[in-house]
């Protein structure tokens, strides 16, 4: 039976490692406008709806628990970058939606993917290739095995 793999040669790490890599690119344009990579993420998520998104919709877009966007949320909403209103349908749900302030953060961060390009050397298109495996992997790794129908 053969031993581990060396750890160069571990998908696993190396996706660990290139994600340390992308957010040590973004850092700097991320610090100078006083935001963190998960805040980044949510105005992403948030950007494009007017009337705010779900705390539960940016968990799930995000691939994480709603317990951990509440905290970030409230921070932000601090920070003035986002508004949380409760539903009045659904006093449960809190919708999340940008402040004047957050869409301008929003304008100055804008895409970063253009800096990973000019950092790396790499086509858009490979980039854009590499990304399409890497959430093909992704989903393949999300499925529920166990909702899988059995093989004939």
């Amino acid at each position: 039976m053969p031993g581990p793999l060396p750890l160069d040669e571990q998908l696993c790490f190396s996706l660990y490692a290139a994600t340390i890599a992308i957010n040590r690119a973004y850092k700097p344009v991320l610090d100078r406008l006083g935001i963190t990579y998960p805040q980044f993420l949510v105005l992403q998520v948030v950007s494009g709806a007017e009337d705010g998104v779900p705390v539960g919709t940016i968990a799930e877009r995000l691939a994480l628990e709603p317990s951990t966007i509440t905290p970030l949320a409230k921070r932000m909403e601090a920070a003035g970058l986002v508004t949380r209103l409760r539903n009045p349908a659904d006093e449960r749900q809190v919708r999340v939606r940008l402040t004047a302030e957050g869409r301008e953060r929003w304008r100055e961060t804008g895409c970063l993917a253009p800096m990973i390009v000019e950092r790396t050397g790499i086509s858009r298109e490979r980039l854009a290739a590499l990304n399409a495996e890497v959430t093909e992997l992704r989903r393949a790794l999300a499925r529920d095995p166990a909702a899988e129908p059995a093989a004939a």
